[in-house]
């Protein structure tokens, strides 16, 4: 097991720095709620994000496994953070990088990818490749073609972040300990949302099991995701409807990363993007905290979840990355008006549009 580091004054590389992220209190929702609602600050990665966990332990695990060797590739479907944690990882490697994301993602994490690429030979594969966005089970989905991808070329792996295993245990290993480790033990409450199902599965596997089952896992899940009314009716799978604003979670099946972890989660909190959007103002406003829409919808799922479990629990939730890569979206109100959003936003808080 890794051993728990909360303040590392010198670390060697990039992949050093991942982790031991600090536990920031969020003063405004805990008074509201009589509870101690804490953040994990996950933006404070390196790579900025809590993907630089996983994509840390999935290189780890093909180096393991044999599966890639010197001046390989590494090749990953990814909406987004997931591919930014893999390129500074690969970089600090030496291993070439391919990166399949759906065309609908913002054109600032395109951008940020770009940065990492290298000038391309004649016929080579692209660093970024950005398919249509269709559903998984569709051949032509990001994540099978970047499979396929890796197995046309010579010493590359696919670390396939979804159902890779490597991807929970970095929060078996990691996040749950600090977690444990930064409030003494005295965790009542777990939430946050799920994409591939890593953190939550990982953290919730390790606070269940250091707890003897007393803390509380709820999974928060935002609309166009079929995992709320699978926990609510405890298996029953069905079609995925909708779409919501938060990017990289959601899901419409149950990942291999869940699957083992499923049974632990004790309730489901469904997260309406007007709440999220309403909760992303008011954490810059109140508390400082310039975050991404599915950070947002963690701490909306953490009152919530307050709320149900009653005063004087401490209840942590992610902080999953800052709102920078998604400003252009999140502060526009051409962007806010087509989602019929800018209503969410208390009028008070409209100042912080600052894009037409």
């Amino acid at each position: 097991m890794r051993a728990v580091k909360l303040c590392s004054p010198v670390v060697d590389d990039f992949a050093g720095a991942v982790g031991g992220t600090r536990l920031i209190r969020l003063n405004n929702v805990s008074r509201a709620t009589g509870c101690d609602i804490y953040g994990k600050a996950e933006f404070m990665n390196p790579g900025g994000s809590i993907k630089d966990r996983a994509a840390l332990y999935v290189v780890q695990n093909a180096e393991r496994e044999g599966l890639i060797k010197p001046q390989g590739t590494i090749v990953e479907g990814t909406a987004g953070n997931t591919g930014i944690g893999l390129a500074h990882i690969c970089r600090t490697r030496g291993y070439k990088c391919v990166i399949y994301m759906p065309n609908t993602q913002v054109t600032s994490l395109i951008h940020l990818f770009l940065l990492f690429e290298e000038p391309s030979k004649s016929g080579s594969a692209p660093h970024v490749g950005l398919p249509k966005a269709v559903a998984f089970d569709d051949p032509e989905n990001y994540n099978h073609q970047a499979r396929r991808h890796a197995e046309r070329l010579e010493n590359a792996a696919w670390t396939n972040q979804f159902d890779n295993m490597a991807n929970r245990q970095a929060h078996i290993e990691t996040t749950g300990p600090e977690i444990w480790d930064q409030l003494q033990g005295k965790v009542d409450g777990f939430v946050c949302a799920t994409g591939t199902g890593g953190t939550l599965a990982g953290v919730s596997r390790f606070l269940k099991e250091k707890s003897e089952g007393k803390t509380q896992c709820y999974l928060a899940d935002p609309p166009g995701s079929v995992l709320y009314s699978y926990i609510k009716s405890r298996g029953k799978l069905r079609y995925r409807t909708g779409s919501s604003i938060t990017e990289g979670i959601g899901q419409g099946r149950v990942t291999e990363n869940l699957k083992p972890d499923i049974s632990l989660i004790d309730d489901a909190l469904y997260i309406p993007d007007e709440k999220s959007i309403e909760m992303l103002y008011c954490l810059l406003d109140e508390e400082g905290l310039y975050l991404g829409a599915s950070s947002a919808l963690n701490v909306v799922a953490a009152y919530e979840m307050a709320k149900i479990l009653g005063p004087g629990k401490k209840i942590v939730t992610v902080l999953c990355d800052g709102a920078y890569r998604y400003q252009t979206q999140l502060f526009s109100r051409k962007w806010l008006d087509s989602k019929g959003l800018v209503s969410a936003i208390p009028s008070h808080l409209q100042k912080y549009i600052v894009l037409a």
